[in-house]
């Protein structure tokens, strides 16, 4: 088995298929350290804030028991962590848009042995954050 375990999101709204995959991820490792995305970061990707802050999310995140700990991403370098922390595998949820191919190089440019493992969704038809805002949205 492995050391640190690296995961990434934004983690609004969390459901039963974001504890699946922190459960997955653990299972890779000794340790499972989970980077949650920056509001600013958010806005830029999605093209929308997040409904919880990203100190919420922080909150949220941190007291799962599959998570070790959590921390905030960086809101200029997002792989600044991977060099700081130096994972043994960085995990990647099934519908990330992260391109692998991109944070391979990137692991190479930081000397970093991390693998990458891309994981299967957990019930993607029921499980998913955007169909939990709309269902709350329609209450």
């Amino acid at each position: 088995m492995r050391g640190t375990v690296l995961a990434f999101g934004t983690f609004d709204v969390l459901h039963l298929g974001h504890v699946k995959f922190f459960q997955a991820a653990r299972r890779l490792g000794k340790r499972l350290v989970v980077v949650v995305a920056r509001d600013k970061n958010v806005r830029r990707v999605k093209g929308r804030m997040p409904y919880f802050s990203e100190r919420e999310r922080l909150q949220l995140v941190s007291s799962l028991k599959a998570v070790d700990s959590a921390v905030l991403g960086s809101q200029k370098n997002r792989y600044a962590i991977i060099a700081r922390l130096k994972p043994d595998v960085v995990v990647l949820g099934y519908d990330q848009a992260e391109d692998e191919s991109r944070l391979k190089e990137k692991l190479v440019e930081l000397r970093s042995p991390a693998r990458i493992v891309r994981l299967k969704p957990f019930e993607p038809k029921r499980h998913k954050s955007w169909k939990v805002k709309n269902f709350v949205e329609k209450c």
